[in-house]
């Protein structure tokens, strides 16, 4: 290792030196992503609700990560003649930024309601299918808000007022007043109190729809008393066994890649590409150090083509036609031996017939062949040029 080597080594361990100190004194920065993931310590993470859940719901919690709302549903739904109803009784709950349920799956939930069943949906977009079958209206409030001051609409319940810290606030606009109930309120802009918990009766189910996903969360948990609104929210659910639907919408993007925690850091992802970019840069340095002139060598030159020539000219000079017919039956007969693993002892039409077969060459070309060698054998001739150029072409339709 030549002395500049050593420098850019020395170089590159110094920049990623000063690149660890800068950075280990820097705070590592809080990830606000609403992921709504139970694996999530983050503030918009359900990693504390979900640790606690079994105290909250106090029902049995079964959880429901592999599979969409359809797959389990319809799994344990029953349906031998004079059944129809499902295995299982108690409440759907699902918990999430935005809509992570697909169409079908939300007719399977409606379905499963219908049968005396529950479902507590809290998020900020519900799925199109259930607004229009509960004929309900979402509305956004784009006003630039910070937080939400939410309320129970029961006294009974809960009076406080508390503040979620949220984005845009979404609430109910239109509701079926004769048949839906009014279960809680929320304010983000002044003297303006809007919809944000209803329940909704659904044939022989309700439903709890609720718009502020947020209240679950890890900081709003930990936030001074604040998950007393949280049970005041999951209070309203029924007795009965939970069927908690987790899986959050960025699950499916999860990389599998066996540097996901390396990309998950923003520090070992920088040291990763440093470390990569260095590796490249002493590769150019020294590949360029080593290189060498490559010598050019000339490739053999293939003789046989000039020894055919030669050979030919030989036997067309002596014009010993014969000799040239003899060789070719010959060299004919050895290929067809070789290549179709065929006896030529006896060329009659039990020959022709399998060369056919194995070739398939036209039949007349084969018998027309095979007479000339025959005729040629049994010191049948004619023209011998003549007799050698018929041979020729009669060869070369059959190996071409």
């Amino acid at each position: 290792m030549d002395n500049k080597v050593k420098i850019y080594i020395a170089i590159l361990v110094l920049i990623f030196g000063i690149t660890l100190l800068v950075d280990k004194g820097q705070p590592k920065p809080i990830d606000w992503t609403p992921t709504y993931s139970v694996d999530d310590k983050i503030p918009f993470g359900l990693y504390i609700f979900d640790h606690e859940a079994d105290g909250l719901f106090k029902q049995k919690v079964e959880r429901i990560s592999t599979q969409t709302p359809y797959e389990y549903l319809d799994s344990q739904y029953d349906a031998r003649e004079n059944v129809e109803t499902y295995k299982i009784k108690g409440t759907f709950v699902n918990i999430s930024e935005v809509n992570n349920i697909d169409e079908q799956s939300m007719k399977e939930i409606l379905y499963f309601v219908s049968h005396g069943n529950n479902a507590f949906l809290s998020m900020k977009v519900f799925p199109k299918v259930l607004l229009d079958s509960l004929k309900i209206e979402l509305k956004t409030d784009f006003m630039p808000v910070d937080s939400v001051s939410v309320w129970m609409a029961n006294k009974k319940v809960n009076s406080k007022k508390y503040t979620l810290n949220t984005g845009l606030s979404d609430y109910f606009s239109k509701i079926d007043t004769l048949s839906t109930k009014v279960l809680g309120y929320q304010n983000s802009t002044k003297n303006k109190r809007q919809v944000n918990f209803i329940e909704v009766p659904y044939k022989n189910g309700y439903l709890y729809l609720h718009t502020q996903p947020v209240a679950f969360t890890n900081y709003n948990l930990l936030k001074k008393n604040y998950y007393q609104y949280t049970e005041n929210l999951v209070s309203y659910i029924p007795k009965g066994n939970i069927f908690w639907y987790n899986k959050s919408f960025n699950d499916q993007r999860i990389s599998s890649s066996p540097l996901r925690y390396i990309w998950s850091q923003p520090a070992l992802k920088s040291a990763w590409y440093l470390g990569l970019i260095g590796i490249l840069i002493f590769m150019i340095f020294n590949a360029k150090r080593k290189q060498r002139i490559v010598q050019i060598i000339k490739p053999l030159q293939n003789l046989t083509v000039d020894f055919t020539k030669t050979v030919g000219n030989l036997y067309y000079q002596e014009g010993d036609h014969t000799n040239i017919i003899d060789k070719k039956i010959i060299y004919f007969l050895e290929k067809i031996r070789t290549d179709y693993l065929l006896d030529t002892t006896k060329l009659d039409d039990d020959f022709i017939t399998k060369l056919h077969y194995k070739t398939g060459k036209d039949e007349k070309d084969i018998r027309d062949l095979v007479q000339l060698i025959n005729d040629h054998r049994n010191s049948y001739h004619g023209s011998l040029e003549e007799d050698l150029l018929r041979l020729n072409k009669a060869i070369e339709k059959i190996l071409h």
